[in-house]
């Protein structure tokens, strides 16, 4: 089977949203659209889509793949020769990284990647904040909503330039303290999904202005009927309590329809990992590095 790859675009949208829905789990963060669409340019993103399943290839700093996409109950891997020509495949989702234990045996090599598994909540305790477990959050909550004369809005097309000029300042602050080719290319990321705002099926998100200037955004997609995933969320740190408010206020006003919020991987960073444990998650969507040893025969 031979695959033509090519950059990402608006018009792969339905495609690739089609076939994404039939895969068996619950899609990791990594998959979704506008992730894919957003870090392109960081990682040299490409797409091909053939014979209902979708494959990623990333091409910076080193060509590999990403775990394709489809069926993967219904796929017959034993005829699917290019998986283990291909050779080397991360992000991939523990459901599949099983499947393809068994299918290939020791011609393959399974890796867990802490670094990637998706931190999942449960959108209601995030919304209510109940008990000891969230007492720090809804306690920052309540100072935030009873200092600053706030007004939370949905995001829409209408208010992308305001939301970017808010990322923009809030990039050159945090570089001043804080300098970071890795910030450079999430801003990258941004600009480029709310460019696309009312182009990305399904993107959803919302923004919290005080005295009429945005203080706090963030952009998030559905990925399944009951999960959705928060891709980017920024917040003013001079208003305190500004990250557990649009968190809160976003779940609350948006997504309560929704039994899982996805908050992304911590990439290994110590500080990322404490602050997303310490919201309580739920459980982990584990994800896993697959290196194939040699084009070996499937088990039997």
């Amino acid at each position: 089977m031979e695959l033509h790859f090519a950059p990402p675009s608006i018009e792969h949208i339905e495609e690739y949203n089609r076939i994404l829905g039939t895969c068996p789990q619950i899609p990791t963060s990594d998959y979704a659209f506008a992730n894919i669409y957003g870090w392109a340019e960081k990682y040299g993103l490409e797409l091909a889509m053939k014979n209902g399943m979708a494959w990623i290839r990333q091409t910076i700093p080193e060509t590999m793949y990403w775990a394709p996409l489809g069926d993967w109950e219904k796929h017959c891997w034993t005829e699917c020769s290019i998986v283990p020509k291909l050779g080397r495949f991360t992000r991939v989702p523990e459901y599949l990284a099983l499947l393809w234990e068994e299918k290939y045996g020791d011609a393959i090599e399974i890796k867990e990647c802490r670094e990637h598994w998706d931190y999942i909540y449960n959108v209601r305790e995030l919304i209510e904040l109940r008990g000891n477990r969230f007492h720090k959050k809804k306690n920052l909550l309540k100072q935030f909503i009873k200092k600053y004369g706030y007004e939370y809005s949905p995001l829409g097309p209408e208010c992308v330039e305001e939301v970017l000029e808010m990322q923009e300042e809030w990039l050159r602050w945090f570089e001043e303290h804080n300098p970071s080719v890795a910030l450079e290319a999430e801003n990258v990321a941004i600009t480029r999904v709310l460019q696309q705002f009312d182009q990305i099926r399904g993107l959803t998100g919302g923004a919290i202005r005080v005295q009429g200037k945005v203080v706090a955004y963030t952009v998030a997609e559905p990925v399944s009927d009951d999960s959705i995933v928060i891709h980017f969320e920024k917040g003013n740190t001079a208003y305190k309590g500004v990250y557990q408010a649009i968190n809160q206020m976003f779940l609350e006003a948006q997504a309560a329809e929704f039994e899982y919020v996805n908050r992304e991987q911590d990439l290994g960073e110590e500080g990322l990992r404490k602050a997303k444990l310490s919201y309580n998650p739920a459980f982990m969507l584990k994800k896993f590095e697959a290196v194939f040893q040699k084009a070996g025969a499937e088990r039997q």
